[in-house]
């Protein structure tokens, strides 16, 4: 379902990947996104992160549309799919490489491992093969150099100060995977930047990653949105829900109910008689406030 909106500074998107339907955690990141943008008298737009083919649920993409629309929500634009945006990220790979920020990688995972330091998101790439001049042949990776980036600092709309020293704590993040599947991290700055999007309204999960991708913002002339991670929901191992912790998908048959309970767990519990859908919608756009949402976790 396609809305107009005046046009305005503010540009922001709800970005699901359909490995899975939407669960309690990701409807709560669409309605902090949504309410954001709508409460700045913003553009929503909804993009389908597609990419992954062999994680995709068959289906999936149309079912989160299909949920989102009987939850009341109305997304500005045509929905953008990464998976049609091929040659978006191999242009932007292409000028990396000309600019020698970026390389061809033949480690393997089990190689890396066996050398490298633990960092804040996994092993801290050693750069072994930065300097080699690999051509591009089947099975290489494709790296970004983080050599230069130093320590890449940002002020969190809702977390605060955040700050990475990339090449202790990440080392050279692949752009594009020896698989020949593009990596999440370029995808996602080049589509932001092309879909003209001003502010990220996210979960909390993805903080980790976003001084990689202020840093290829910044190797590719690009400009930096402002940033906001919203909390995780979280079950009672403190795990985030996701398909991987078996998180139970929503059904829209109690629209109005899932609806209050995703803004109460965002610091915004509607009074209790509210009760159609519309006019939880219309509660919520009257007192949204991003200073009420809590850090997080959120428990389940």
């Amino acid at each position: 379902m396609s809305c107009h909106s005046e046009s305005s500074s503010y540009r922001g998107r709800f970005a699901p990947s359909p490995t899975g339907l939407l669960h309690a955690g990701s409807l709560m990141t669409a309605v902090g996104s949504f309410l954001e943008a709508k409460t700045r008298g913003g553009e929503w737009l909804v993009r389908i992160e597609d990419l992954d083919t062999p994680r995709m649920m068959p289906g999936a993409a149309d079912e989160i549309l299909r949920t989102l629309e009987r939850f009341g929500f109305a997304w500005d634009g045509s929905v953008e799919y990464q998976s049609r945006r091929h040659a978006l990220y191999r242009a932007a790979l292409d000028a990396l490489l000309r600019a020698g920020r970026a390389y061809g990688c033949r480690c393997s995972r089990r190689e890396i491992q066996a050398v490298a330091l633990h960092g804040v998101d996994g092993p801290v790439y050693p750069g072994t093969c930065r300097g080699l001049g690999l051509d591009a042949a089947p099975g290489l990776a494709w790296r970004l150099s983080v050599e230069e980036a130093g320590e890449i600092a940002f002020a969190d709309r809702l977390q605060g100060a955040y700050a990475q020293q990339l090449p202790r704590d990440i080392g050279d993040f692949v752009l594009l995977r020896a698989d020949g599947f593009w990596a999440y991290q370029l995808a996602v700055v080049v589509d932001d930047a092309a879909q003209g999007v001003t502010d990220v309204v996210r979960g909390a999960d993805l903080l980790v990653s976003t001084p990689r991708q202020i840093w290829l913002q910044r190797c590719l002339a690009l400009t930096t949105p402002e940033y906001c991670h919203l909390p995780l929901l979280v079950n009672a191992a403190g795990e985030k829900l996701s398909k991987q912790t078996l998180a139970p998908s929503i059904s829209a048959d109690d629209a109005a109910g899932q609806l209050r309970l995703a803004l109460s767990r965002l610091g915004h519990p509607p009074p209790q008689a509210l009760g159609s859908l519309s006019e939880v919608w219309s509660w919520a756009h009257t007192h949204w406030q991003l200073a009420r949402v809590p850090k997080g976790p959120v428990l389940m």
